[in-house]
């Protein structure tokens, strides 16, 4: 069984909505409307799940975890108008899982700018068919570690969501970034790289060892900045004042999944975060979405049993699911 457990999708709900993105084609080009500001990265469907499904058939996919667009998580609006938005989208994700449960997991959104009414709402979600939540990898500026989120962090260890954390797209500055879509490129992974080295050095995967929290785009440079981590924890006051572990260990907790394009890479994570931590992902429907991540998997020349736990295992004991041999 191949699940993609990064894959993103804008309900149809939301193109009914005042505040909610325009989606149309135009010249055979997908081009998303949000703010006043067009998106053209979305060069595959990104609404009509049946061709989003089809998609998922062309690259040997047999179940997908839907999430949202990141741009919609609604952490710019008021939280009370947030959580408004948050439920108009996660009932159209219910409804598509619902409606293919046999091909589609979902993960929701929760107005995390205000951590209580964020995981009061989850705990809500996860009594019902969702597999977790997604979340920005910070919050109008605030870093994933900071002690306010510690309610969230407690309802999602309490209630064995998965969260699945996603760049916020607009992390990046500095010289060089608008160029060569760079803000993307390295823009994207490094934003991840810093809120999970927030999150370890803040000491929340040490307090949460249950936690079960997914990196986009295989970590960013997370793994390969390990050693600094460690030493800067045992070296650097700031560093190690609030980790009481080693980070590694808190590294090893966190789940990966497999969108680094390099069968070499991959191949580097898994020997580094273990077989059991890297979930196969595709990033779905973007210009830069691995289309065949099984093939890249495959490439990567992992033992049958680590690359079984890759293509599907992992996401399906993390997503509840059955698997059929």
């Amino acid at each position: 069984m191949r699940i993609d457990a990064h894959a993103h999708v804008i309900v149809s709900e939301l193109l009914r909505e005042p505040w909610g993105p325009r989606v149309r084609w135009e010249d055979g080009a997908q081009v998303v409307e949000l703010g006043g500001r067009e998106i053209r990265s979305a060069v595959r469907d990104f609404v009509d799940v049946d061709a989003i499904l089809a998609a998922q058939d062309e690259a040997g996919i047999d179940h997908v975890v839907l999430c949202p667009w990141v741009n919609l998580l609604g952490y710019d609006a008021p939280a009370d108008e947030a959580l408004e938005r948050c439920r108009v989208q996660n009932a159209g994700l219910c409804g598509l899982q619902a409606a293919h449960p046999d091909r589609v997991s979902v993960l929701g959104t929760v107005p995390l700018q205000d951590p209580v009414v964020a995981a009061a709402e989850l705990e809500a979600l996860m009594d019902s068919a969702f597999a977790g939540v997604e979340i920005a990898a910070s919050v109008n500026g605030v870093p994933l570690g900071d002690e306010r989120f510690a309610p969230f962090w407690a309802a999602a260890e309490a209630t064995a969501a998965l969260v699945f954390i996603h760049p916020t797209t607009r992390g990046s500055a500095g010289a060089g970034f608008d160029d060569f879509y760079l803000w993307n490129l390295v823009g994207n992974p490094m934003e991840t790289t810093v809120a999970a080295a927030h999150l370890v050095l803040a000491g929340v995967l040490d307090r949460h060892p249950g936690l079960q929290v997914l990196l986009a785009h295989g970590g960013g440079a997370l793994p390969a900045l390990r050693g600094r981590l460690r030493h800067g924890w045992s070296a650097v006051a700031p560093a190690g004042a609030k980790l009481r572990e080693d980070p590694e260990a808190s590294l090893r907790r966190l789940y990966y999944d497999t969108v680094v394009f390099d069968p070499d890479v991959l191949r580097e994570l898994v020997a580094f975060a273990g077989a059991d931590h890297v979930l196969l992902g595709s990033d779905y429907p973007f210009d830069m979405a691995d289309a065949r991540p099984a093939e890249t998997v495959a490439a990567a020349g992992l033992r049958p049993a680590e690359e079984a736990a890759v293509l599907g295992g992992n996401a399906a004991r993390l997503l509840g699911l059955e698997v059929h041999r």
